[in-house]
């Protein structure tokens, strides 16, 4: 029995594993994060003493910057207590001779995608995820691929505007993450006509007392035909291509795969990327390569973080 484990800022997911890299059994919690890192520990001890037998490797995917070679957690944007913890030497503490590896999320749920998902018929895959932050993984024949520490593949740190003297300068994350998106909506909801399907179902979920993640309106107001939620995910699809258009001239992927929670915005997204995608490609590589919406969900990182030690055991 294998384990798969991910961290993130809003939940913790545990998994079982047969030698298949299947998911044999799975528990998921919230994250609380007054409790910060020794709340999650004390979780996932919790949770490896509730197992009938012992794992007998460990895979993580963690939701911030890690060293892959030796396990030790970079720091977390959203959860406290992260910085300096040699999360590999605490798993093999809690259980003795177990293989553990660890690694960044997004490299995680890439891996998750290539070997279960969605792009299992490629050699060479790029995915990016689309949350609170933007995030990449690059997978070459299976395995992740890794440039020099301490990381590889942030596509959400390209500069979209660069940054000058007086102007600070735009990423793609500061454009198409989760949190911009959903700010530019809430800016733009007083501008739009009573009628919007947009502004309708972002002020009655505001007067319910739930502000944030507007951008799951996206996809519905899409479907009613609203010009605004159109505009929107067209012009989220165009600046995705073009922060993709240098991967593609970077590491020329077989397939890009699209994840993460703004994902679920669905075919208008991936559509709207596929169709700007090649105006950024030079000719001679085009076709542009194939774009796909990730299909694991919340499965994405679990099934990854199995895959990780699949192979050594």
């Amino acid at each position: 029995m294998n384990l798969g484990i991910e961290i993130g800022g809003t939940k913790l997911q545990i998994v079982t594993g047969d030698i298949t890299g299947q998911i044999t059994q799975r528990f998921r919690y919230a994250v609380d994060a007054e409790q910060g890192a020794d709340g999650i520990l004390a979780q996932i001890a919790t949770t490896i003493r509730q197992l009938p037998e012992p794992p007998q490797a460990i895979g993580v995917g963690f939701g911030g910057p890690v060293d892959w070679q030796t396990g030790r957690i970079a720091t977390s944007h959203q959860i406290g207590g992260w910085a300096g913890v040699d999360l590999t030497t605490w798993l093999q503490q809690q259980v003795p001779g177990a293989f553990v590896r660890v690694e960044n999320d997004a490299n995680v749920a890439a891996l998750g995608e290539t070997r279960q998902g969605v792009a299992t018929g490629f050699s060479r895959v790029f995915y990016v995820t689309l949350g609170s932050g933007v995030g990449g993984g690059m997978v070459t024949d299976r395995q992740l691929y890794h440039g020099a520490m301490p990381g590889e593949a942030e596509i959400g740190h390209l500069w979209l505007v660069p940054p000058g003297e007086t102007m600070p300068g735009q990423t793609v994350e500061q454009t198409v993450s989760g949190w911009a998106v959903d700010k530019q909506i809430r800016d733009l909801i007083p501008q739009l006509p009573n009628d919007s399907a947009l502004k309708i179902a972002v002020q009655e979920a505001h007067a319910a007392g739930v502000v944030g993640k507007e951008a799951r309106f996206l996809h519905p107001a899409y479907e009613a035909s609203d010009p605004v939620a159109r505009m929107l995910i067209e012009q989220i699809g165009s600046v995705l291509a073009l922060g993709l258009s240098h991967v593609v001239h970077l590491f020329h992927p077989d397939a890009i795969v699209l994840g993460g929670g703004l994902s679920l915005i669905g075919e208008p997204l991936r559509a709207a990327v596929r169709q700007v995608l090649p105006r950024f490609v030079m000719n001679t590589f085009h076709p542009a390569p194939i774009v796909l919406l990730a299909k694991l969900g919340e499965d994405a990182v679990p099934v990854g973080a199995l895959a990780l030690v699949i192979d050594r055991t």
